[in-house]
């Protein structure tokens, strides 16, 4: 399993919590972003910049995901193009997606994104918290443990 991180938008605790996670496992961990980052001096955690642009971090993720890697992301889009290769993806707040509901979520998306266009104002989402943070390192160490049996 290759962990791999949609890292731009991606909270700080999150891949504090990733780097740990990387350590204890030995597991390869990469982040992804269109900004340079700096990552644990450790031969199995790397960054990689990519260009800035329109979805240039999701297509780098997607071209390298195999079956069974773990990609941490909050876009819908991409989790979407990660569980149709038979790899995960779980939300930075623990939500992982999957087949049995990736197509609900995109839909929910994609209707939010055209009440913007018609410039009802949807909100953001709550504040990263705590409990946010305690459920993702839950759900991740749930995925990890179920990886060794």
């Amino acid at each position: 399993m290759h962990i791999w991180v949609d890292a731009d938008a991606c909270p700080g605790v999150i891949k504090d919590i990733l780097f740990r996670a990387a350590a204890r496992t030995g597991l390869p961990l990469t982040l992804v972003s269109n900004q340079a980052l700096r990552t644990p001096p450790a031969a199995h955690i790397r960054a990689v910049q990519v260009p800035r642009g329109f979805d240039v971090a999701d297509d780098h993720i997607v071209a390298r995901v195999a079956p069974g890697d773990l990609v941490i992301t909050a876009d819908i889009p991409l989790a979407a193009a990660v569980v149709e290769k038979d790899a995960h993806a779980l939300d930075p707040r623990g939500e992982l997606y999957g087949r049995e509901n990736i197509r609900e979520l995109l839909d929910l998306r994609n209707f939010m994104d055209g009440l913007r266009a018609s410039g009802v104002d949807t909100g953001g989402p709550p504040a990263f918290s705590a409990a946010d943070r305690q459920a993702f390192a839950n759900r991740l160490d749930r995925i990890l443990a179920g990886r060794r049996g």
